[in-house]
């Protein structure tokens, strides 16, 4: 990792987004809460927080970072699925990865539990795709964005 101890402790945010393109079939079985493995919205927003925390696990030149708040915003476009992630802290350096990887994280748990759906009949999933995974907004305190 490089040093960061020069650096000023300031608030830090970060707004991450992504999607998760689906059958009608695999919306409606969210919607009606009608997927095997339980609630899917519910389960892929705590996988989605502790992706938040844990991501200097994964990704080894990030450093751990004392997160304040991870937010979770769920939205559909048609038969996309949209997640939205907020990371804030007051540190040394910013929190696009901590939202990037709690994107990544929610997105990739919402495809594992709707993949008995998704498939076709050949196994594969030729409707499924997640893709769109940037950073919307970062910002520090001083202004900068």
């Amino acid at each position: 990792m490089i040093s960061i101890g020069h650096k000023p402790v300031v608030e830090r945010i970060a707004i991450a987004t992504g999607r998760l393109s689906m059958s009608l079939k695999s919306k409606t079985a969210i919607i009606s809460k009608q997927i095997q493995k339980g609630d899917v919205l519910e389960a892929s927003t705590i996988a989605a927080i502790q992706a938040a925390k844990d991501t200097p696990r994964s990704i080894p030149h990030c450093h751990p970072i004392p997160l304040e708040s991870c937010t979770v915003e769920w939205n559909w476009e048609e038969n996309d699925l949209i997640c939205t992630v907020t990371v804030s802290a007051h540190w040394k350096t910013g929190v696009e990865m901590e939202a990037l990887n709690s994107v990544s994280i929610g997105l990739l748990c919402v495809l594992d539990m709707i993949k008995s759906v998704e498939k076709d009949e050949y196994g594969q999933y030729p409707n499924t795709e997640i893709h769109g995974i940037r950073v919307v907004k970062k910002k520090k305190a001083n202004g900068h964005v």
